[in-house]
């Protein structure tokens, strides 16, 4: 079944409580289809110190309706959510049930489609976004519709995502460690952007090569050169309108600045032709970002998630792979580069530090490197 939630909260760090609903959501009801932008609105039928931050969402779920709702309330409390009194009070989060495909609920808890979607200009033209022709299934009309018909004239400003507004490819790098990964994947579900993930698991050589170095570094190299030139090569022209922009985990001059500290003098030399010649038919990101993290933490971070083929990686190892990073990240004159030291920031487990980061990333740059110690 089709739904469609509108969210707004309006106390405390509203786009983390707007994150995180949207986690929930996805995890405990069904699957996010659509996000609509967030949108700033002045509070409805109250009088607030702080406006909201509203959106919707469209979900696919195998909930009825009643479970629907009361799955709600559990996240909405979860939340911080204080319900009872009278009238419209600030809220950590609200979660409306706007339509539930076209059937009409009306009970003493719950009613479906919500009696003031088209009294709610906040309402309407994020849902606008995401759902302009559904019909409603009480007023017969399209939402498109009932936004032109709407006589709510409040304020509804829609937020400037800088990521979306600057860049539409984007690269996050970094040592082994480093959290790529997951800074790229969080992104993605919040800007609705495409998201591209090294298939590093799937390279048969990788075990190999940390157990014998020497003998695999040429074929392990080698796949993973051809590996990331056809995934990019497949995945950055395909345009999808429903993407705001692209991030991925790497940028495919990885494949040089590992294969710099690996390979012999002979191999690189071969190496070198092709990567050239790969390296030319590819664009380069708008943004790239490196992460920057010591040695002493990549290592604990490498430890941590537990891949049993990273146990023999040293600390010589990854001091090699910095450097050849470095060495690459001087050179690059051309292209917006932005190094962050990562060293005081835990993006992965604080949203604080996330919110940091990606306020970092948000910016314009100019042409050329920018070094930041968040």
């Amino acid at each position: 079944m089709m739904t469609y939630l509108s969210l707004g909260s309006n106390l405390g760090n509203r786009e983390i409580h707007l994150d995180q609903t949207i986690r929930l959501i996805s995890k405990r009801i069904g699957r996010i289809l659509k996000k609509s932008s967030v949108y700033e609105t002045d509070p409805w039928g109250f009088i607030a110190d702080l406006p909201f931050l509203n959106m919707v969402i469209e979900v696919e779920t195998l909930q009825s309706a009643e479970n629907l709702m009361n799955e709600i309330i559990h996240i909405e409390e979860e939340l911080g959510r204080k319900r009872g009194g009278d009238g419209y009070i600030s809220r950590t989060i609200d979660i409306d049930v706007l339509f539930y495909e076209d059937q009409v609920v009306a009970t003493a808890n719950l009613k479906i489609p919500h009696p003031l979607i088209q009294e709610r200009r906040f309402v309407l033209v994020p849902l606008a976004e995401v759902a302009g022709c559904f019909i409603h299934p009480v007023l017969q009309v399209s939402v498109d519709e009932l936004l032109n018909r709407c006589q709510d004239f409040g304020r509804v400003t829609k937020q400037g995502q800088k990521l979306n507004f600057y860049y539409n490819f984007i690269a996050i790098e970094g040592n082994i460690g480093a959290g790529k990964t997951s800074l790229a994947t969080r992104i993605s579900q919040q800007f609705n952007a495409k998201l591209i993930l090294e298939q590093f698991e799937d390279n048969a050589f990788l075990p190999k090569f940390y157990e014998n170095p020497s003998k695999y570094a040429f074929p392990l190299e080698l796949s993973f050169l051809a590996s990331r030139y056809q995934q990019l090569k497949d995945q950055l022209p395909a345009q999808d309108l429903f993407k705001s922009f692209t991030v991925a985990d790497y940028f495919i001059h990885k494949s040089f600045i590992f294969a710099g500290k690996n390979l012999d003098s002979d191999e690189f030399s071969l190496y070198t032709r092709l990567f050239k010649i790969i390296e030319a038919s590819l664009p380069n990101p708008d943004l790239l970002v490196y992460l920057f993290l010591s040695v002493d933490h990549l290592k604990g971070n490498i430890q941590k998630r537990g891949r049993p083929y990273e146990k023999n990686i040293d600390f010589d190892y990854l001091e090699k792979i910095q450097s050849g990073y470095m060495e690459f990240l001087r050179q690059q004159q051309n292209m917006r580069t932005l190094i962050v030291d990562t060293n005081n920031l835990d993006f992965v487990n604080r949203d604080e530090d996330y919110l940091k980061l990606l306020e970092l990333i948000g910016k314009e740059y100019d042409l050329g490197i920018t070094r930041i110690e968040a």
